[in-house]
């Protein structure tokens, strides 16, 4: 019934009835019903409680393992204590899947009662110093979740992550990665100064001395030495750039591009290439990341600009980050092929993907100077395509693309001014508009002309398309009142009783300023510097570059904008913290591991491999086989009576040399250990007296 959606609360009382049931698949079901409705019952719930209670003392570690896990998924506030209660005995289980499931139930308590924070914290810090693998994940993802500012508490277990970071399960060394990145941007410095130093050297070596180049590489080697827990750290996570699961690799790849060296950093370009083999949800994620990588460090994922062409069967959103990644890897080497690939993708029935095209072109124009032209002349090309989408978007562009260098392209505004007929979309229409009010100067025949067009269809257009029509008639008032001052008062009548608020306010804003009279003011005399002021050019940027702030992988970093829970990553520091909070004494490690498993064990001592008592064995086996064999002789009993006792006295004699070879040995462990060793001596010349005996015996016999 949960399964269709149906409301089975009202079986609440039936189903609790089965939670004592001995049958672990019935337990299962149980389990599931009370998690999904024991916030609705909540006292019928407690009447759970104590089986629940039972079951954390069973000895099968799953048993118990389910019933923590279920206990802490019961919100209900009048059980927290026994949360609590129940999460600390947990926490010492010899189990690690249970200290696991503590370590989850650690999350669930704190976002039911926050008040037990202080308490939580004190779990934790004994569960980060556990060493079992199947804990670690867990326990850091409980950290991140309820004290991610307790750096302190990483100090003495950052080694110890470190190098259970390969055997830790692929989600939780995603947890432990973003931890560790976190925390390395607080007690390292940066790493990336040397590389400044490095670039600024490399600019004066050609004209500089030897005796200059070996002050500047002495000062060179001095400027940054890297801290061997920062090298640990960036050791232990390169394998996982060979992992089967991509957030995985993703959360290395964040972390060598905020903590490695500039020089190092390119290792995980290859990893993330891979990725682009996944599915389409890990392409979109991947290649937002390699964007915004892509345009501080071009050298990263240029050697792999293949792998970022477009494929027919990409999905649009896929088309246009690879589109994206290409125009931020475009420079004078690969400009020519980059646009032989665009006039490719210019043509694809993907309308929006067209228009992504075109403005990418644009984008290398601005960006790469000696194909300015080039990129005008394919635009004003595609001015005749029967796409309006594409014809539109390249008006757009063209426009921008002027604004550059206006002085060398007025016969490109003559060819938009007469386009203008044929073109309805409004965002072009305005466009052409535009340009041709702000460079009416260089078109002085062809502007009057546009405005008497436009101003009788003035009432048909769209807003946008309107704004710049009363634009035009302002600024062709200014500087040709002769031939257009009836049409621009013409123009703005139509304006003033307009439907559009914004029409009318822009119409009454412009009479203003451009026609004077009693009650205008002073800026009426400034109405030319306003309208006909030179305009700053537009930057054509990567939508991607604002989000450089936000940590790559991250929730925020693909909406551009700050999630809930979201960490920021600390500058990094001056000077670097006291790297001796991290040293770990071997007593409190022992102390540790004694708590969590019991008692010691007494060690044996070490036997030798050839010893002398296994001669000695060996020698009494032979002695007693060979009186065997001379039972009748008086002779041989009285020759067996004396190596009896020869034996006997050498076996005590030995023994004694043993032990206090031993003792020797033995200086440096403690009293506890050389005991058992004493008493294996004693063990073993009884047993050759009985030995002895038992010879004597069948001797006499």
């Amino acid at each position: 019934m949960i399964a269709k959606g149906r409301n089975a609360s009202e079986l609440f009382p039936a189903v609790v009835k089965n939670v004592a049931s001995k049958n672990i698949e019935i337990k299962k079901l149980v389990y599931v019903y009370l998690m999904r409705y024991a916030e609705e019952q909540q006292d019928l719930a407690l009447l759970s409680i104590s089986t629940f209670q039972r079951a954390l003392k069973d000895p099968n570690q799953l048993i118990r393992a389910s019933a923590l896990r279920v206990l802490s998924s019961i919100r209900v506030p009048i059980i927290v204590p026994i949360m609590m209660l129940a999460i600390k005995e947990a926490s010492s289980d010899l189990s690690p899947y249970v200290r696991k499931n503590a370590a989850h139930a650690i999350q669930k308590l704190y976002s039911l009662d926050p008040e037990q924070k202080e308490m939580l914290i004190e779990v934790i810090e004994k569960l980060l110093k556990d060493r079992s693998t199947l804990v670690a994940g867990s326990v850091v993802m409980a950290f991140e979740e309820v004290c991610p500012d307790r750096i302190d508490l990483i100090h003495k277990n950052y080694r110890k992550l470190c190098n259970l970071l390969v055997d830790v399960e692929e989600w939780g060394q995603v947890v432990i990665i973003h931890m560790l990145t976190r925390y390395a941007r607080t007690q390292f410095v940066s790493p990336w100064k040397v590389d400044e130093v490095v670039d600024e050297y490399s600019e004066n070596n050609f004209y500089a001395s030897d005796e200059e180049q070996k002050e500047k590489d002495q000062k060179l080697k001095t400027t940054y030495t890297m801290d061997p827990d920062h090298r640990l750290l960036l050791r232990n996570t390169k394998p996982l750039l060979q992992s089967r699961n991509a957030a995985v690799v993703m959360a290395v790849a964040q972390l060598y591009w905020h903590l490695a060296p500039k020089s190092e950093a390119g290792i995980v370009s290859k990893s993330l290439v891979r990725l682009l083999r996944s599915n389409r949800e890990v392409q979109y994620i991947v290649l937002q990341n390699i964007a915004t990588m892509s345009i501080q460090r071009k050298g990263m994922f240029e050697p792999y600009l293949k792998s970022f062409y477009v494929r027919s069967t990409d999905p649009t959103m896929i088309k246009t980050l690879k589109l994206e990644i290409l125009t931020n890897l475009a420079n004078e080497a690969n400009i020519s092929t980059l646009l032989r690939e665009f006039q490719t993708y210019v043509k694809s029935q993907d309308k929006q993907f067209a228009a992504a095209t075109i403005q990418a072109i644009g984008r290398c124009a601005t960006n790469i100077t000696e194909v300015t032209d080039t990129c005008l002349n394919g635009l004003v090309c595609l001015l005749s395509n029967r796409d309006e989408i594409v014809v539109a978007e390249s008006v757009v562009v063209i426009k921008k693309l002027l604004q550059t260098q206006p002085a060398h392209h007025g016969e490109i505004i003559k060819h938009m001014a007469k386009l203008l007929d044929n073109i309805t979309v409004p965002v072009a229409r305005a466009s052409i508009l535009w340009l041709i009010g702000e460079y009416c100067e260089r078109v002085p025949k062809i502007a009057p002309d546009v405005l008497r067009k436009t101003a009788k269809s003035f009432t048909n257009e769209d807003d946008l398309v309107k704004l710049q029509i009363l634009n035009l008639g302002a600024k062709l008032y200014l500087t040709n009142s002769k031939q257009t001052k009836l049409l621009t008062q013409y123009v703005l009548n139509l304006g003033k009783y307009d439907q559009s608020y914004d029409i009318r306010d822009r119409t009454r804003f412009i009479r203003q300023l451009i026609v004077p009279n009693e009650k205008s003011g002073a800026l009426s005399k400034y109405a030319k510097k306003i309208f006909l002021a030179q305009k700053p050019a537009p930057l054509l940027e990567s939508p991607f570059k604002d989000r450089d702030h936000f940590q790559l992988g991250t929730l925020s970093h693909t909406l551009n904008s700050r999630a809930t829970g979201y960490l920021e990553l600390s500058d990094w520091p001056e000077v670097a913290p006291d790297p001796s909070v991290r040293n770990v004494d071997v007593a409190e490690s022992a102390k540790e591991w004694t708590g969590i498993l019991g008692k010691p064990k007494k060690e044996k001592p070490p036997e030798k491999f050839y010893s002398e008592s296994e001669e000695e064995e060996d020698e009494s086996a032979t002695t007693s086989s060979s009186g065997k064999c001379l039972e009748s002789n008086l002779y041989f009993q009285q020759l067996a009576w004396k190596t009896v006792s020869s034996e006997l006295s050498g076996s005590e004699s030995d023994s004694e040399s043993e032990k206090e070879d031993k003792e020797e040995g033995r200086t440096d462990e403690s009293s506890g250990s050389s005991s058992p060793s004493e008493e294996s001596t004693d063990s073993e010349s009884d047993s050759k007296e009985s030995a002895a005996k038992k010879t004597c015996r069948a001797v006499d016999e």
